[in-house]
């Protein structure tokens, strides 16, 4: 019953953005705003060209990468961190006030340190994703309630079995929702480094569909990037659910 009614939510979602998006076209015309029908029909055709499949190979490989390693450093400063409660105490403001930082303000540092190839679009998308999970996997670990380690004691549990049935599930959602927010804004830093500094990749179409006014291109493009996030976001987060401890 609750699948039928996430499935009639997403369907409402949908039918209510397709016609907030056609009632902008109506408002700002066909010039400013491709409507629907059109944008759709022409990422239909997009997708089947070879210079779609080139920059979309691009970013999916950087922002590969960059995932993988926003996953691996996040979740290693956040265990870090909240494990050692002085380490957390002395770089959690550190680490806060980098989170408020306008990260494309650092994006000629990481162009001079990396160069204009993949390494710098990996290397920026990554410091998009890194913070936030870093800070939630952190919190994951600080918000444990003792009374799941007063209970592994109390049935005698190894140090391994208190880790593995206790400690992962209570920190898990936590984690997810880390893994979740880091995976958005990796993808977003990516696309930013795409169309400032790039010749390839789906933030360079944009860019270049832009400054030739080819307005059915930059907003299908967008959709399908929105579509991509949107997916990957809901598998997350269902995940986040699925995994959510019975206590």
């Amino acid at each position: 019953m609750s699948a039928m009614r996430r499935a009639i939510d997403t369907i409402t979602i949908v039918i209510v953005l397709l016609l907030a998006w056609q009632a902008l076209h109506q408002i700002a015309g066909e010039t400013a705003l491709p409507g629907p029908l059109p944008t759709l029909s022409y990422l239909t055709g997009l997708v089947q060209t070879s210079r779609f499949a080139d920059n979309a190979a691009a970013t999916a490989l950087s922002f590969a990468l960059a995932l993988m390693l926003a996953y691996a450093i996040g979740l290693t400063i956040g265990v870090w961190m909240g494990a050692h409660y002085l380490s957390g105490a002395v770089g959690e403001p550190i680490l806060v006030a980098l989170y408020s930082l306008p990260k494309i303000t650092l994006y000629p540092v990481v162009l001079l340190i990396f160069g204009l190839g993949i390494s710098g679009k990996v290397a920026f998308g990554a410091l998009h994703g890194i913070l936030p999970v870093a800070l939630l996997t952190m919190a994951a670990i600080r918000n444990i309630s003792p009374v799941y380690l007063k209970s592994a004691r109390t049935m005698k549990l190894s140090q391994a079995q208190t880790v593995l049935t206790v400690l992962f599930p209570a920190m898990l959602p936590e984690i997810v929702s880390g893994l979740r927010i880091g995976l958005t804004v990796t993808l977003l830093g990516v696309l930013l480094a795409e169309m400032f500094a790039s010749k390839q990749g789906l933030g360079f179409l944009i860019m270049n569909a832009m400054s030739l006014l080819q307005n059915e291109e930059m907003i299908a493009v967008a959709v399908l990037l929105f579509a991509f996030a949107a997916l990957a976001n809901a598998l997350l987060l269902w995940a986040e659910h699925h995994w959510h401890p019975r206590v």
